[in-house]
């Protein structure tokens, strides 16, 4: 398998900006402190708390110019961490969902998206029938001092949260205050998930075998997903697509 590959799990969620942004035509540009946001009248504020956060995603999954601009802001949720999924992706990687976490402060993204982009996203993410689409109500969302969201909507696990050691797994490098559990790298809980899964077996070739065989990668989700933990947050409703 090549290196690309294999990078393309081990370093996910990718490269994720400290700034809210504008991602357009596969390329993104940060805002200035400071700077205004734009008008995002008519789109729907859909939390990234992936590598939908990262600009080199948001590329994969939205190409030609016909899309249009994505504003992306930055933002801290009350209340919530992100955690690692009871799911393995098709390239790869061990992919992240939200969890509630009373008194924690997580650091994550919001994407302004239209219609049109919206039902591309869920092509992305519902299609896999790996997450379901919902909203949030009730939380506390800061994008800024003055913009506080009450409810926001958030492709959520169907699989729920992977559980280690009776505790589901907070996903290093996202920022957070307040963390309840321990959090493990993207190289560290695909170890956690080989030695569960495929004891013995080198890194790579277990992700080799989780990208090229489906068989094998619905034998891990499944396996994962039978020790999970639903989302556990009555403010969340399941919308219809």
């Amino acid at each position: 398998m090549s290196l690309d590959v294999l990078n393309l799990a081990k370093s996910y969620p990718y490269e994720i900006p400290s700034r809210s942004f504008i991602f357009s035509g596969g390329a993104h540009e940060e805002l200035v402190a400071g700077a205004p946001f734009p008008d995002v009248s008519g789109r729907k504020p859909v939390l990234a708390v992936g590598s939908n956060q990262s600009p080199e995603q948001l590329a994969r999954k939205f190409k030609g110019p016909d899309i249009g601009t994505i504003p992306v802001s930055r933002g801290t949720l009350k209340d919530f961490d992100i955690v690692y999924s009871s799911h393995v992706a098709s390239y790869g990687a061990i992919p992240t969902t939200l969890r509630h976490s009373p008194a924690t402060l997580v650091t994550l993204s919001v994407t302004w998206l239209t219609p049109d982009q919206e039902t591309r996203m869920h092509e992305t993410e519902v299609t896999t029938s790996n997450y379901i689409f919902g909203k949030l109500d009730g939380i506390e969302l800061a994008l800024s001092p003055e913009w506080v969201l009450s409810s926001a909507f958030v492709y959520s696990s169907r699989r729920g949260a992977l559980v280690r050691d009776g505790h589901p797994v907070a996903q290093a490098g996202a920022p957070a205050e307040r963390r309840s559990w321990p959090s493990l790298t993207q190289v560290e809980i695909q170890t956690h998930v080989r030695d569960q899964t495929a004891p013995g077996e080198g890194l790579d070739d277990f992700i080799h075998a989780s990208v090229t065989d489906a068989s094998i990668r619905t034998a891990r989700t499944e396996a994962l997903a039978a020790n999970s933990l639903a989302f556990n947050y009555s403010g969340f409703t399941e919308k219809d697509l």
